[in-house]
């Protein structure tokens, strides 16, 4: 198996392809600040995942590497939930990019509670 087919993997690339399209009607001021911070902060969750199952010999690095990936899909929202605020998207496009992006925060939890199912080698 590799990375690209991992299903959290697949739907956080996902998500932050939609965010990234979303994000480019943004106004210009935001190019620097909004835009740019949900785009790395969702792609953040992606690359994390990549590197979590670089990290799978080693099960506190692996679950740390998934962790990390978890507090940029928290952050994520945040900014999320900022574009609403500022009337740049609208509730219904909010929800949901909130829903996949906790989808995404579910399957993060699942590979962390059971490293084992992702190739992590637990020690006895």
């Amino acid at each position: 198996m590799k990375f690209q087919d991992l299903f959290a993997y697949k739907k956080s690339f996902e998500l932050a392809m939609q965010i990234y399209e979303i994000s480019k009607a943004f106004p210009k001021e935001e190019k620097y600040s909004l835009t740019d911070q949900v785009r790395r902060s969702s792609r953040a969750v992606t690359a994390a995942i990549s590197e979590s199952y670089g990290k799978r010999k080693y099960p506190k690095h692996f679950v740390s590497k998934l962790t990390d990936s978890d507090s940029e899909n928290l952050e994520t929202q945040s900014w999320i939930a900022f574009a609403e605020a500022c009337g740049y998207i609208s509730k219904k496009e909010k929800l949901e990019l909130i829903n996949k992006s906790e989808e995404v925060g579910k399957l993060l939890n699942f590979m962390m509670n059971n490293p084992e199912k992702f190739g992590v080698i637990l020690s006895n």
